[in-house]
């Protein structure tokens, strides 16, 4: 705003105290070509598609963000043993799925960086062992967020409770499954939201269009009073 206001005295005391009436004339050309390219220009349009892109995105992000509760809920049903064991295997699977989603939340979010700078700083929250984090380093990871690892993890534990007899109901290892299955398909969505940004080309327009919008608009009104 300071500096559209500044550029608009500018030229208006241009246009008044200094330009010659020949200047003036000519002056006058640009703002009426100015004023004509204004209606050009739908920014209404370009603006409202652009703010309600980021909007959506916006939001798209937020409903994104996977909450392990309902899975927690389902695990807690469907393995209803109070041996020691059972209640560790409880406890595993539910490491593994919070383990997923901080690798997901280093990648995309500082305040995440800053409390798990590394991966060791996970093992010393209690997320990952030492031997599970050995295991995730011997992945290649220079590309893609490896995330997923952990995902395998909680299946093969899953299978093994199942072998085992931990888990009875076939229902309920399935609504488990399909419950890992949302969860882990937001995961994959947050990490993709980071990756693929909005095309540079919608920023490059909006841009331009605003900031050429916005000059004409100085050109036309520093001639206003003098019209």
């Amino acid at each position: 705003m300071f500096f559209f206001t500044a550029a608009y005295f500018s030229l208006a005391m241009l246009y008044r105290f200094i330009l010659s009436d020949y200047y003036k004339r000519i002056f006058e050309r640009i703002v009426s070509m100015c004023s004509t390219f204004m209606d050009l220009i739908p920014l209404s349009f370009v603006l409202g598609f652009y703010v309600s892109f980021i909007a959506t995105r916006w939001w798209n992000q937020y409903v994104a963000i996977p909450w392990p509760d309902k899975l927690m809920n389902s695990i807690s049903l469907y393995f209803p043993g109070t041996e020691e064991t059972d209640r560790v295997l409880r406890r595993t699977l539910m490491r593994y799925l919070n383990l997923a989603l901080i690798l997901v939340l280093r990648s995309i979010s500082m305040a995440v960086k800053r409390r798990f700078p590394t991966r060791e700083h996970v093992v010393e929250a209690g997320f990952m062992t030492k031997q599970e984090l050995e295991m995730l380093n011997s992945v290649p990871n220079t590309e893609f967020n490896t995330f997923w690892i952990p995902c395998t993890w909680f299946i093969n534990l899953l299978r093994e409770a199942k072998q085992e007899c931990r888990i009875t109901d076939s229902n309920g290892l399935k609504l488990i499954m399909e419950e890992f299955n949302d969860f882990r398909s937001k995961c994959g969505m947050l990490w993709s939201y980071d990756w693929i940004s909005i095309p540079l080309v919608y920023t490059q327009v909006v841009t331009l269009a605003t900031y050429a919008f916005f000059g004409a608009c100085i050109l036309d009104a520093s001639t206003w009073n003098a019209r």
